[in-house]
């Protein structure tokens, strides 16, 4: 067998964040040159899963460590003291609570990489003191949907439910991923109060569930589903483990829908996902021309009509009017599983351009 050359360092999280999905899908796309290791605080067993690479991967912000961040910094220090590569993907760094940022900082300044989600991200860091501190040796990668295809639906209780009212004619709005104020989840709630105000039949499913912080996220979004008179109309699932299920609920929904602060960038990951439904995805777009320029799926997929592109400062009359388009179109059809396939060689692909580079 070949000498493997990286260590992909994961959490022991059973419900996973997409960054978990990605790290974990990194090592499966890299077969035998990688070993998944779940960081669970022994040097030791770290030590010795070292002793075959070259380098480690770890990558930021994973959910599951939110509590136990000094196991990535010990990991990272364990790493570079073995003489090992490290490289540390940020899918995120701006939109990150400045505590957290500061408990990463050592495991960015001993990265001898650094690959970025999306462009925006790799400017945030950039223009943080940090930057001063850390490697030069950066770049940019697509990250793709953290999704398998499944080969047959499964229509659950939501599924049923849905069908149920797509039936009497009602509209259903989608969202895809984890719901948190940054992301602006509570937009959707909007939407379809203008819409209901129209005069149409609307409901909302949100396919994902919480994230718990110090925000109290759960309580203000059912506040305000309340204060908007839509609360009977709205369904969160909470996380969906199983492809099956879940892509029996994407068939449900006649219009994902997003509102981000920053406009749509590369590290939508959930959009990517939302968007192999086959249903259209209106979303606001990018602040930056380049945003997605480096990534070949998000291009096609607004090329083909799948993704709508609103102003990026949209209000929720505009992304409401968007969104009856929408409900009224149809997209063009992607070999998505193709497309995935050739994300993940330009993903490997950067990260041995990277390796080689460091060793040179």
């Amino acid at each position: 067998m070949p000498k493997r050359r990286y260590l992909a360092l994961v959490s022991d999280a059973a419900q996973t964040c997409g960054v978990e999905e990605f790290a974990r899908q990194s090592a499966v796309r890299l077969g035998e040159r990688a070993h998944q290791h779940v960081l669970d605080g022994d040097i030791r067993r770290l030590t010795s899963a070292l002793a075959d690479v070259e380098a480690a991967i770890l990558n930021f912000p994973v959910v599951a460590w939110k509590r136990k961040l000094a196991q990535p910094v010990v990991a990272a220090l364990t790493t570079r003291l073995h003489r090992k590569q490290l490289v540390v993907v940020l899918h995120e760094w701006g939109a990150l609570d400045w505590k957290r940022r500061l408990v990463l900082a050592p495991v960015v300044m001993l990265a001898t990489r650094i690959l970025f989600s999306a462009p925006e991200v790799a400017a945030e860091f950039s223009r943080s003191p940090l930057s001063a501190l850390s490697t030069g040796q950066r770049g940019v990668i697509p990250i793709p949907p953290n999704l398998v295809l499944p080969t047959a639906l499964h229509d659950g209780s939501v599924a049923r439910t849905l069908a149920q009212q797509r039936k009497a004619g009602r509209i259903i709005l989608g969202q895809f991923g984890s719901i948190y104020p940054k992301k602006q989840s509570t937009a959707v709630l909007e939407i379809a109060a203008r819409l209901l105000a129209l005069g149409h039949d609307v409901g909302v499913v949100f396919i994902g569930s919480f994230i718990r912080g110090t925000d109290n996220v759960e309580r203000d979004f059912y506040a305000l589903s309340d204060k908007l008179g839509i609360s009977g109309r709205v369904v969160v699932t909470g996380y969906v483990a199983g492809a099956e299920e879940l892509f029996g609920i994407f068939k449900q929904v006649d219009v994902f829908c997003y509102l981000f602060s920053e406009g749509l960038t590369a590290r939508r990951a959930s959009v990517l996902a939302a968007s192999f439904s086959g249903k259209p995805v209106v979303v606001n777009g990018p602040q930056r021309r380049d945003a997605l320029s480096h990534h070949s799926l998000f291009r096609k997929l607004v090329d083909g009509g799948t993704l709508r592109l609103v102003d990026t400062h949209a209000d929720a009359n505009t992304m409401a009017e968007a969104v009856l388009e929408a409900s009224q179109s149809d997209v063009a059809s992607i070999d998505a599983n193709a497309e995935v396939d050739t994300l993940w060689r330009t993903v490997i692909a950067a990260l041995d351009d990277e390796l080689a580079a460091t060793r040179s």
